[in-house]
């Protein structure tokens, strides 16, 4: 047996395929955007895992995939807002606590009152859980108008930009990453990782 044909029965790679395959499905964009506004909100996996592999599959439709991205983060990111602004005392407290932030909470949102713009767009580009920025700036309560608009800014550059890379060099990355995918699967989750630990020092 190959390594090819082993790599090809491995868990990691039938997902791989899956989300290939779901690229040319209907369900596909709802599925991603699923994702998307759950990751925003409350759970752990960023869409990038799904965007990634459905943009490889269909390059032509990456910039619409990153508009779903887009739409799906900032709707999740306004229900991660309600539940730091309505639910924090019982379900936004324990989300927060879940992922390793309660003794960072009461720092961050005091430097809401002269960096909040700041910390919304530029945690939003970064892999530091973006339900973490939602839930406290609803906990904070941030301007929900400007909420949104920096929001709308950070995730769509994010989603933007990686569907750019996407459409452009696509075919190429695809031969690159199909060749080694259990190499940048691993990256993928470090740079996730790395986010989830800068954010516990530098939050």
């Amino acid at each position: 047996m190959t390594i090819e044909a082993a790599e090809r029965r491995s868990p990691l790679r039938r997902l791989y395929d899956w989300c290939l395959g779901a690229a040319h499905k209907p369900h596909a964009m709802w599925t991603m955007s699923a994702v998307a506004f759950a990751e925003s909100s409350f759970f752990p996996v960023p869409p990038d895992f799904m965007l990634i592999p459905m943009a490889l599959a269909r390059p032509d439709r990456a910039y619409i995939m990153a508009v779903w991205c887009t739409v799906a983060s900032v709707v999740g990111g306004i229900f991660g807002y309600a539940i730091g602004a309505l639910l924090y005392d019982s379900l936004g407290a324990w989300l927060i606590h879940l992922y390793g932030y309660g003794d960072k909470v009461e720092g961050f949102r005091s430097a809401y009152a002269q960096w909040g713009a700041w910390i919304i767009l530029l945690k939003g580009l970064t892999p530091i859980p973006y339900k973490i920025v939602t839930i406290t700036s609803g906990f904070a309560g941030y301007n929900l108008g400007l909420f949104i608009i920096f929001s709308i800014i950070s995730r769509g550059t994010r989603f933007f930009v990686l569907a750019f890379l996407l459409h452009r060099y696509g075919e190429r990355a695809r031969h690159i990453i199909e060749r080694q995918l259990g190499l940048w699967a691993t990256a993928l989750a470090a740079v996730v990782v790395i986010g989830i630990v800068a954010a516990l020092y530098l939050m």
